[in-house]
């Protein structure tokens, strides 16, 4: 292999594990209740159906008819119970009602202390998600420099590519801080 396709490589792979870490960050946030109702809140929610743990999104639908309340719509009404016990225990805070067809949540307006403490957790989600990115960039420059050692790599190759990788770390971490932004904008907002 010489010495573009080596750096061609590392950087292609690095560019996929960071999109990863991006998107389980992005999918972490979204799990924050913001005051409006999401199917995203308790999609993951796990639900004890006839003796095995189910994510909600494979037991039932989900709809919004306004903005704090959520309906769920279970594909087999014999669940209805076990759905209802598995948000109970969630950490969802929400007590949910139920008619015997659907199950409806609604999401009562967050307080200002609630809102900062929700803020404070979104933050330290977003820091976990850039020190993932920063780990998969030290994961990356080590293979890197044992190429240099192993002599594939020239110095001044090594160097080149450190800077490319910096570049697309930099380029990660922007985008956790835009969903971060984007996140906490809407937990603020009343």
């Amino acid at each position: 292999m010489n010495n573009e396709s080596v750096i061609e490589e590392a950087l292609k792979e690095a560019r996929e594990k960071m999109e990863k870490a991006v998107a389980h960050t992005a999918s972490e946030l979204a799990t924050f209740r913001t005051g409006r109702a999401t199917p995203l809140l308790v999609e993951k929610i796990k639900v004890d159906y006839y003796g095995t743990e189910t994510p909600l999104q494979q037991l039932a639908g989900f709809t919004v008819p306004e903005a704090r309340q959520l309906v769920i719509h279970p594909y087999d009404k014999n669940a209805i119970s076990a759905i209802e016990k598995a948000i109970q225990t969630s950490d969802l805070g929400i007590n949910p009602s139920n008619d015997g067809q659907v199950i409806r949540l609604t999401f009562p307006q967050l307080n200002e202390e609630r809102r900062k403490e929700l803020v404070k957790l979104v933050r330290h989600k977003g820091e976990e998600g850039k020190v993932a990115v920063r780990g998969v960039r030290r994961s990356i420059r080590q293979g890197l420099e044992s190429f240099e050692k192993d002599g594939e790599l020239s110095a001044d190759d090594l160097e080149r590519a450190e800077k490319e990788l910096e570049a697309v770390t930099h380029e990660f971490t922007v985008q956790i801080d835009k969903l971060l932004v984007n996140k906490e904008q809407e937990l603020l907002e009343v």
